[in-house]
């Protein structure tokens, strides 16, 4: 069987080639150091003469021994090959007075293992065995050996042979020893090595009975469960440990099972005991560091984070999570910096300049984030196309994310291009994902009849993709095929776990129809079956986006607050909630504080940058609401609706013409919308102030109708 997981591989380093396998009619050594010749065939050669056995002497023997022992003592000090020969020679000489004797035997066995002689020490330690098969220290002289053997292997024939070996004689071992729980620990580490889990279990199992309070044996237990995706046995394993017996290596474990059971708030309590228990223990601090994030504690994350780099400045990754955290709260020049020093410790890494590229387009240095990209496209390709899973999946990345950036720069076709490739990679979640892409860019262009083409080319390349037929029906329905879409979706309900995502998809299909009572049940229904976290979270979100549209707002407000609550760096949810308040002209200064922290987050937004300059001109601060209306113009130009805010401080400033230029795009773009995506009432508005601006206008210029100015 071939062994998968090098990574696994005790970590020794002496080579054992073809153990035990010795050839009858070569010549072999004798105990005093002569070559004896190979055997002929007695039916050619007389019988040899007979010759008196030699008479023990175990006082020359002993003689003999301490000379070795001298030798050995010096070989030690010196690391000397002539010391070496000479200790083996006195042992040689030993056992030809005492050639019964197993101790002299076994240490040379000891010594030829010492010494690098290992074919040696395998055959004297298997003669001894021959001999007497419970001979412990003969056995856990081969057992060590093959142990060492198995560092310098990785897959294939020859390692698992060794592991096979090892296991057998570890099992002896066992066997000859039960009531040694370090034996019990090896043996079990070397099945866990060999994919036999069960036994593996039992022998960490065992370990633990002989000394329940055990930090490796618990550890160990605790581990195997965790790799078997059983982490409620580990958990239990661990806190079976009295507290006061409680090691940092154990609260460490403990904090990591929580972590697999997504228990974040347990993990933190575990890692805090496991850093009191021992201020030193940096893995516990990564994992605190870790679950903070998971928990959205961003600060006490970093504040964490910092520790360990200070304790370990070479910790790359742990720079690589400060850019995180800089990132997600909108310190984008502390994000590079970090991201620097990441890439000082990793000089041929593609993460820090992908890394790099995220946070340029965070701040809207889109050209440079597009070079980084491209130069690790090109660095990571492959003529061939022989790419590994993980090149693969790297490529991938890479492109998705240089197609988001030049969707950001209006560059419809060069986005498709761009994901087109990344289908060609030949990975189905990989394709899917591209095609969805290419959907969003499609929309984000107002090509509604190219993103329904896509969806339906998506589906029929992937007919079996869940996610993509929701997507197809959501713009059917958008382009007027709203009952059959409806039906279409109802159909996919299985009654389990998996209508969750119909569900929500359902919910913004009603929602977008205007159709709230059955939207709300739809949510309703997302929501009991969203058991993990973030999926709460997104139906939540969902949940408070159909109360808005309702005009629910009090609903709205404290379904945006919970999750804002739970994640203050929620850019999506600052935003909507500041929005809602803005829009009304309610509690402007706590709506300007939400829309601050989400711009701060991710300051190229359109719909961030515009709910803030409506903010400001809510208040009255027409010169910073015009610097942020026309960046979020700048950046979503297509928006009706951010035209129109443009528009009204065009007018409220005195700047007619401007304003009804604007107006007059606004109306033009809402001619290019889904219904959907088109409210009468609004329409009406833009028009009614057109219309009123255009008469006062004419009115200004005697009668005479002027062209409206472009702002």
């Amino acid at each position: 069987m071939d062994i998968r997981k090098p990574a696994l591989l005790l970590a020794f380093a002496i080579a054992v080639p073809a153990f035990g396998q010795t050839d009858s009619s070569a010549p072999k050594s004798t105990p005093n150091g002569q070559t004896e010749p190979a055997t002929p065939d007695s039916s050619l050669t007389p019988a040899p003469s007979t010759t008196p056995k030699k008479v023990p002497d175990r006082a020359q023997a002993y003689y003999h021994y301490s000379l070795a022992h001298m030798y050995e003592e010096l070989v030690s000090i010196y690391q000397s090959s002539e010391f070496a020969n000479k200790a083996i020679e006195e042992y040689r000489l030993a056992l030809e007075n005492d050639p019964n004797s197993e101790y002299l035997n076994s240490g040379l066995a000891e010594l030829y293992a010492k010494t690098g002689r290992i074919r040696d020490a395998v055959e004297e330690a298997q003669d001894i065995i021959k001999r007497d098969p419970n001979n412990l220290d003969a056995r856990k002289l081969l057992g060590r050996i093959y142990l060492r053997g198995l560092g310098d292997q990785q897959t294939g024939a020859q390692s698992q042979d060794i592991l096979k070996r090892a296991i057998e004689q570890y099992e002896q071992i066992v066997r000859l020893e039960p009531n040694n729980i370090e034996n019990h620990m090896l043996l079990g580490r070397l099945y866990r090595l060999n994919n036999e889990f069960l036994k593996a279990e039992n022998e960490f199992k065992t370990a633990v009975a002989l000394q329940p309070n055990s930090e490796e044996a618990v550890t160990m237990l605790a581990i195997l469960y965790n790799e078997e995706g059983d982490s409620k046995r580990a958990a239990q394993v661990l806190n079976a440990v009295p507290e006061a017996d409680r090691t940092s290596k154990i609260y460490s474990a403990l904090g990591y099972t929580y972590e697999q059971q997504h228990d974040y708030k347990s993990a933190i309590t575990a890692y805090r005991a496991a850093i009191n228990e021992d201020k030193d223990n940096l893995e516990a601090m990564r994992g605190l560091a870790q679950s903070l994030l998971n928990e959205n504690q961003t600060e006490a994350a970093l504040e964490t984070l910092k520790q360990i780099v200070e304790a370990d400045p070479h910790d790359a990754q742990s720079y690589m999570r400060m850019a995180e955290v800089y990132r997600r709260t909108g310190r984008f020049d502390a994000a590079l910096d970090a991201l620097k020093k990441a890439g000082n410790e990793l000089q041929d890494s593609l993460e820090v300049p992908f890394n790099e590229a995220v946070i340029y387009q965070s701040q809207g240095n889109f050209d440079q984030a597009a070079q980084l990209l491209q130069q690790l496209l090109k660095k990571s390709e492959k003529p061939d196309n022989s790419y590994t899973t993980g090149e693969r999946n790297n490529r991938a990345v890479f492109l998705e994310r240089l197609g988001s950036v030049y969707r950001d720069q209006n560059k419809t076709q060069l986005a498709v291009d761009t994901f087109r490739k990344e289908i060609e990679l030949g990975d189905p979640d990989t394709g899917s994902r591209a095609y969805q892409q290419i959907i969003d860019t499609y929309q984000n262009a107002k090509d509604w009849k190219s993103a329904t083409a896509i969806a339906q080319e998506a589906v029929n390349k992937f007919p079996k993709d869940r996610n993509l037929q929701l997507i197809l029906a959501g713009q059917l329905a958008d382009s007027g095929q709203a009952d059959q879409a409806i039906a279409q979706v109802k159909g996919m309900l299985k009654g389990n776990a998996d209508d969750r995502d119909t569900y929500i998809s359902l919910a913004q299909m009603y929602a977008r129809l205007k159709r709230y009572p059955e939207a709300e049940d739809a949510i309703n229904h997302a929501l009991q079956l969203s058991t993990k976290p973030d999926d709460k979270r997104y139906a939540q979100f969902v949940q408070g986006s159909i109360f808005e549209r309702e005009k629910k707002y009090d609903q709205a407000e404290d379904v945006f607050k919970q999750l804002i609550n739970s994640d203050p760096s929620d850019a999506q949810s600052l935003n909507y909630l500041g929005y809602i308040l803005a829009d009304r002209g309610v509690r402007l200064d706590e709506a300007l504080g939400y829309i601050k922290r989400a711009v701060q987050i991710d300051p190229q937004n359109g719909a961030y940058l515009d709910s803030l300059g409506w903010a400001y001109y809510k208040l009255g601060n027409y010169d910073l609401a015009e610097d942020y209306l026309r960046r979020a113009v700048d950046r979503a130009n297509n928006d009706p609706t951010v035209l129109d805010h443009l528009g009204d401080l065009f007018q409220k400033t005195d700047r007619l013409k401007l304003a009804a230029g604007v107006w007059e795009r606004a109306l033009h773009e809402w001619t290019k919308a889904v219904p959907a995506d088109v409210d009468s009432n609004d329409v009406a508005k833009v028009q009614k102030k057109l219309d009123a601006a255009r008469v006062k206008l004419a009115r200004e210029n005697g009668g005479v109708a002027t062209p409206t100015q472009k702002p």
